[in-house]
């Protein structure tokens, strides 16, 4: 029998949420995020216990059978389902640099308490249509004064320590906008990732392309990164030409081959990678690709796909709950059968599991 929370999660993640008062969206808890390098047009919502990131501002989530009423209650057409809440605004936002740079445009806050931020905001294939991945909204909220371009290790460690002091955050992402097409993110990765660990004991996924030579790998894991996300994105050669043909001229043998080099220094379930489902895979596409993934002690981190605003793919579908469910189950599944929790994951986006209800579906098989 399908759990009804875990399903409740699926839909509002597909459906999207409708807030009681839209332009209030900033002051409802934490701010919710347009633009950027994602979860982007999301809001941090607690539904059942569990937080999960949830479409907000997106043309789908302006239709959603699912809203809030103002007074802590989820409805759906109308009628009361459960209660939420929101993640509050942390405190540490209200800091700023000794050359005044407000904290929240060096890193933000995600979910209840992951640190996250975009290390370099900038890509070589962002701006060129030929070379750009079509999702991407990276260099949006740097247009509007929302983030800097290039967050220096200094300020990272500074902002790391009071979001751990303040807010008790728990782990950190550190993600990057592609700034070559060698180490592809590596070395400023690295050179961050030892200011942060030097000034907190926080644990730190990097995020990056996978880099021309596999000695970048152990040279982020002496920095001290504890967890490593390199993200597919789409799995199939002939979507990610459509989606990202940039990013397609590292095909998915390349992913497998760097996976397997990765995991060799970062050991099994440490390794993570995005999936988008709704992009053109087929739904055996996916499911073959995360076996293949689990295999080789890789975490597919499978996820909706939230058409962001600004992005050629802003009218996109999103993909629907029982596209989702489909996916989920199956591969919550194989990742309890495998003993790879996200439980288990040090730090990032699957130990987080707020833009996925992949962890419940773990849940409920681990239970089953």
């Amino acid at each position: 029998m399908a759990n009804p929370s875990r399903m409740l999660l699926t839909e509002m993640q597909s459906l999207g949420l409708r807030l009681a008062d839209p332009s209030q969206a900033r002051h409802q808890g934490a701010p919710s995020r347009r633009g950027g390098a994602g979860p982007s047009d999301h809001k941090a919502v607690t539904v059942d216990g569990q937080t999960v990131m949830v479409p907000v501002h997106t043309g789908h989530s302006k239709r959603s059978p699912f809203a809030t009423d103002g007074q802590g209650r989820l409805t759906r057409h109308g009628k009361p389902v459960t209660t939420i809440g929101f993640a509050k605004q942390p405190r540490f936002y209200g800091r700023q640099t000794a050359d005044g740079i407000p904290y929240w445009k060096i890193a933000q806050l995600h979910s209840s308490d992951v640190l996250a931020t975009t290390v370099f905001q900038t890509c070589v294939r962002y701006g060129r249509r030929a070379t750009s991945c079509q999702f991407c909204a990276i260099g949006q909220s740097l247009a509007e004064g929302r983030t800097i371009n290039r967050k220096t290790p200094a300020q990272l460690a500074e902002v790391a320590q009071a979001a751990v002091e303040l807010d008790g955050v728990t782990h950190m992402v550190m993600t990057t906008g592609t700034p070559n097409f060698t180490d592809r993110g590596a070395a400023v990765l690295c050179e961050s990732a030892a200011a942060v660990r030097q000034a907190v004991d926080l644990p730190i996924q990097a995020q990056c392309e996978p880099p021309d030579d596999p000695v970048w790998f152990e040279r982020l894991k002496a920095a001290g990164v504890d967890s490593l996300g390199m993200h597919l994105e789409a799995v199939t050669p002939e979507v990610r030409a459509r989606i990202m043909p940039g990013k397609a001229e590292v095909t998915p043998d390349a992913y497998l081959k760097a996976f397997e080099q990765a995991v060799a220094v970062f050991g099994r379930g440490q390794v993570s990678t995005y999936i988008l489902a709704g992009l053109g895979d087929t739904r055996e596409a996916i499911i073959d690709m995360s076996r293949k993934l689990i295999a080789r002690g890789v975490y597919p981190f499978v996820v909706p796909f939230v058409p962001i605003t600004g992005t050629p793919l802003e009218n996109h579908d999103a993909p629907s709950a029982a596209f989702m469910q489909s996916l989920l189950e199956p591969i919550g599944e194989m990742l309890v059968d495998a003993g790879m929790r996200s439980a288990d994951i040090k730090a990032g986006c699957g130990r987080c599991g707020a833009c996925s209800s992949l962890s419940a579906y773990e849940r409920s098989a681990e239970t089953a």
